[in-house]
């Protein structure tokens, strides 16, 4: 495959042309950046903790969202403040400038969602205390909910960006945390019919890295609520017709973890 050498742990990326108007495209992406902060790392010269994300991935990165040329993009596993800063100078510098960012800082303390926009953001909220039961116990999501709404000459569209929890556990009795995705998933489904309770005036979009299939139950829950339609799952390839977006080196097998959510309407 003729694909970034970025593309080979995490493709990740999907984008979204809404056609608003006659003569206006909204263009929306999402990606996993893959731990841009210190982290524990396999280098070439062996393990590393708190090691910093290689020069050569940080340019491949740069490479693939240059190439998106997104209007609005929403990035998973993104570090503290210092290091978006230093994507988006990059960015700028290569010719690419988001001049609007939110930072959403959930409870999980390493890995933000983050959306970058090259258009004014008309609203913003930052859902954190997002809860669901989990084991007979209140849990919270752990990367949170990230809001923003952009204006369009075709009305006002929300993003909803998420990051819902990774595969890894340690809880015997949730093997892979697919019930600890299920209660995430539910909860911010919730979140967003709270926010649009009427759905047929609602114009919104939830994409992001579902850590999930989509036949997965966490999927489900954000596509239904009992018998009520929340929205639709777009279905995407890239230009070869692929659409996995996850590569599991050890197994040499290839999924689709991260998807893009609609209203049917929209």
């Amino acid at each position: 495959m003729s694909k970034p050498r970025g593309y080979f742990l995490r493709l990740g990326v999907f984008a979204l042309s809404l056609g608003l108007a006659r003569a206006e495209t909204l263009t929306i992406a999402a990606y996993n950046v893959e731990n841009y902060a210190a982290a524990h790392r396999v280098t070439e010269v062996g393990f590393r903790k708190d090691y910093p994300k290689p020069e050569a991935e940080k340019a491949a990165l740069r490479t693939v969202i240059r190439g998106l040329g997104a209007d609005v993009l929403v990035l998973e596993e993104m570090g503290a403040q210092p290091y978006l800063d230093e994507l988006r100078r990059d960015l700028k510098s290569a010719g690419l400038d988001y001049p609007h960012s939110v930072l959403l800082e959930g409870p999980d303390a390493e890995r933000y969602v983050v959306l970058l926009s090259r258009r004014p953001l008309k609203d913003v909220r930052l859902h954190t205390q997002l809860e669901f039961s989990y084991f007979g116990a209140k849990e919270l999501v752990r990367r949170g909910l990230l809001e923003a709404t952009v204006a369009t000459a075709g009305g006002d569209v929300t993003l909803f960006g998420l990051h819902l929890t990774c595969r890894y556990t340690d809880r015997p009795e949730d093997p892979l945390s697919s019930i600890r995705r299920v209660g995430e998933a539910a909860a911010i489904r919730d979140a967003i019919l709270q926010r649009f309770p009427d759905l047929g005036g609602a114009r919104f979009v939830i994409l992001g890295d579902f850590n999930d299939g989509k036949a997965s139950k966490a999927v489900q829950r954000l596509l239904q609520r009992d018998k009520t339609d929340v929205a639709v799952l777009l279905p995407a390839s890239d230009s070869k017709g692929e659409t996995w977006t996850h590569r599991f080196r050890k197994d040499d097998t290839y999924t689709r973890v991260d998807h893009i959510l609609v209203l049917p309407g929209l």
